[in-house]
Order: structure tokens, then C-alpha cells, then sequence
């Protein structure tokens, strides 16, 4: 069976889908100050690893836990599923079919609880 990762066109897309993807998040002005004083350039490589990783390409992720990476940030829900809209919108400019986009956003659906945490405990 093909993963997702190969369906989509490999590491040349999954960099293409994250570029195009942090131009969405980065221009959303409700979504812009998370990347205040960020190494975008770092940020990117980490993502790119991640998405390969969560499609099932060869590499294995190896950065912080999605609740680590996020803690203190006081990311809403609301916010959270706009970044997914905005994965879906560059996949979707970038071709993948819909069936796939569904797919991705299923598999990121669990990560919602650990990215937005009950940031008032933290």
C-alpha cells in the first residue's frame, strides 16, 4: 500500500505544501502573533520533518511533543482549527485530491487536545 507521503509527491511536495501553508498562517492576522520573533526558517524544516513523518515517509520525527511545542501559548481551538483550514487550503492549491485532504485532517484531529491543552493549568 502507498502511503500518503508517496500519494502526494514525496519530499518535494511536502516542502511546496509547507511553504504554501505558512504564507496562509503567516498572513492570517488572527494567527500571526504565534510566530512573533520565530525562526520561520527553522520553523519550516521542523514542520517539513513532522508532515513527512505524519504521512508516512521515510523519516522519523524526531522533534518535541506536539503538547511541549505548543505549551504556553495559549493556542485556542478556534485558532487551531483554522491552521488545519489553512493545511487543507495549501494542499488542496497544491492538487491533492480531496479523499487525502479529509485524511490528513482526520489524522491531526487527536493532536487537537495536546496542541491547545487547558493552557490555564499550565
Amino acid at each position: 500500500m502507498t502511503s500518503i507521503f508517496d500519494q502526494v509527491g514525496g519530499a518535494t511536495a511536502v516542502s511546496a505544501v509547507v511553504d504554501e501553508f505558512y504564507s496562509r498562517v503567516l498572513a492570517d492576522p488572527t494567527l500571526a502573533g504565534y510566530f512573533a520573533g520565530t525562526d520561520v526558517i527553522k520553523l519550516k524544516a521542523h514542520q517539513r520533518s513532522f508532515v513527512a513523518a505524519a504521512l508516512g515517509g521515510p523519516q522519523e520525527y524526531r522533534g518535541r511533543s506536539m503538547d511541549e511545542a505548543h505549551a504556553g501559548l495559549g493556542i485556542t481551538p478556534d485558532d487551531f482549527d483554522t491552521v488545519v483550514t489553512h493545511l487543507a487550503g495549501a494542499l488542496a492549491h497544491l492538487g491533492v485530491p480531496d479523499e487525502t485532504i479529509v485524511t490528513i485532517a482526520g489524522a491531526l484531529a487527536p493532536l487537537k487536545d495536546q496542541i491547545t491543552g487547558d493552557q490555564a493549568a499550565a
